[in-house]
């Protein structure tokens, strides 16, 4: 059965038991104080985790020289090397790959290579060229300059190495 003595110790042992968690809580919020904020009152951050909407602003205003500045100093040999991340689904023999060969690609009309079935993306901009600057924005970012593509690259971050790539792709005729 259930004595008293029984009884004691079990009142005793949860009765300890809230009191270790008490304590606990105390010292750990002693040691571990984060502010919360009491009375509206701010205080500093310690760090600051950049999620990159700031940056948003400072990119927009230093966005780099227009696109007329690079392509006029942009360096086909550079291109050709930059080149090399394409390779692997265009050619530059007049031979469709993954992709579409890249021959005359530069002021070409969209979607024009005999023989390649392009995505719906690109067939509905048939009326329009490779012109470089479609190019380069094309080349940054595939996808967000024409939903729909085929095209799995995720782009060249650089416009240094876009506008070098434009101009190597504009002497492969």
């Amino acid at each position: 059965m259930f004595d008293t003595m029984r009884f004691t110790k079990v009142v005793g042992a949860v009765c300890g038991s809230l009191l270790v968690f008490l304590l606990t809580s105390w010292a750990a919020s002693s040691l571990f104080y984060t502010g919360g904020g009491h009375g509206g009152e701010s205080e500093a951050q310690a760090y600051t985790i950049d999620t990159g909407e700031a940056s948003a602003e400072t990119e927009t205003a230093a966005e780099g020289p227009a696109f007329e500045e690079l392509y006029a100093a942009a360096d086909p040999a550079a291109g050709e090397k930059v080149f090399g991340k394409c390779k692997a689904c265009h050619k530059v023999d007049g031979q469709n790959a993954t992709g579409p060969h890249l021959n005359g690609v530069v002021n070409r009309p969209k979607g024009s290579v005999e023989g390649f079935g392009y995505s719906d993306a690109i067939l509905a901009l048939k009326d329009q060229s490779w012109s470089p600057e479609n190019m380069f924005g094309f080349l940054e970012n595939p996808k967000g300059y024409m939903p729909g593509t085929k095209m799995a690259f995720a782009g060249l971050a650089k416009p240094e190495d876009r506008a070098n790539v434009i101009a190597w792709l504009a002497t492969q005729q």
